[in-house]
């Protein structure tokens, strides 16, 4: 008896192994963190790239430096769902067990009353001092040095409210820019550079710092405040110091790391290529963004929480 080929029953198709589900990179550990200036609240905060950033990382110990939340230029009006998830994130990572040091600034100085409050592994200071392998280092915002603030509050103010504008002004120049496939600009930068007393302030700024850490004996002192992002050693009357400054996440996006193999190093977000977004990304903060459409009873909770109208 002849068999057609052709009559033959098909043979069994292999089943097809489920398409995995792309893993999320693993996070970096990294001791101790340091950000300062967010200035949650305004327009010129970088709350999603902070977010993507914080998300890349397993710190054992954050310090927030000063001037996380704008206070001083504070509206019920701009609080983006993105602003919330940074502070619900922080928040989360309490409960995970990380050390978050918040040290009070001058845009979130109403929070100085509350100095000392301690929750679970949350704490509220206006200073801190981190003995590390490297060295003693003592970090607090540093808006004591600052001159306007000590005696021209209301002129500060101004000031603050005058810069936040100009950076409102920079994304509408920077649509433009990209547009027309032009590089963007950083108009408060150039300010900033090209201004002698600016940069003069910068320079007193740094010395005062490390001359009052060289005498009560750090080795290092961390700052904010002035929104540069820096590591220099300073000499002092009292011997070198080596000054930190964790810049911002309005202008440079940066943060302050330290780990016992490098010590301390500066982290630049915008050279980071694991932080450059993808389409899966992309539709990841969307989804987010979607279920915190209206942060608003969040944020009237957070306010009575602390007493802030």
């Amino acid at each position: 008896m002849n068999i057609v080929p052709s009559a033959l029953p098909d043979p069994p198709k292999p089943n097809k192994p489920a398409a995995a589900k792309p893993k999320a990179p693993r996070k970096r550990r990294v001791p101790v963190v340091v950000i300062s200036d967010v200035h949650l609240g305004t327009y010129g905060c970088h709350a999603k790239e902070l977010l993507r950033y914080l998300k890349s990382i397993r710190p054992q110990v954050l310090v927030l430096n000063g001037d996380i939340v704008d206070i001083w230029q504070f509206s019920k009006n701009y609080w983006p769902p993105a602003h919330m998830r940074v502070v619900r994130y922080l928040t989360g990572l309490v409960a995970k067990g990380t050390k978050i040091h918040y040290l009070t600034g001058n845009h979130d100085e109403l929070l100085r009353k509350f100095a000392g409050l301690k929750l679970g592994q949350f704490r509220l200071d206006n200073k801190l001092v981190l003995d590390l392998p490297h060295g003693r280092t003592w970090l607090f915002h540093g808006d004591v040095f600052d001159v306007t603030m000590r005696h021209s509050r209301w002129l500060a103010k101004l000031g603050g409210h005058g810069y936040d504008l100009l950076i409102l002004i920079n994304r509408f120049v920077n649509y433009g820019l990209e547009k027309l496939g032009r590089p963007r600009v950083a108009l408060s930068k150039l300010v900033k550079e090209r201004v002698k007393t600016a940069v003069a302030a910068v320079s007193n700024f740094e010395e005062t710092a490390a001359a009052i850490a060289a005498d009560e004996g750090y080795r290092y002192v961390a700052c904010g405040h002035i929104h540069q992002p820096e590591i220099k050693t300073l000499t002092t009357e009292k011997g070198d110091v080596i000054y930190l400054n964790s810049g911002d996440w309005v202008e440079n996006l940066t943060a302050l790391e330290y780990t016992a193999e490098a010590g301390w190093q500066l982290y630049y977000y915008n050279d980071d290529p694991l932080m450059q977004r993808t389409p899966e990304a992309e539709a990841r903060e969307a989804a987010e963004e979607l279920a915190d459409s209206n942060p608003a009873q969040l944020l009237e909770g957070l306010l009575a929480e602390f007493k802030i109208k």
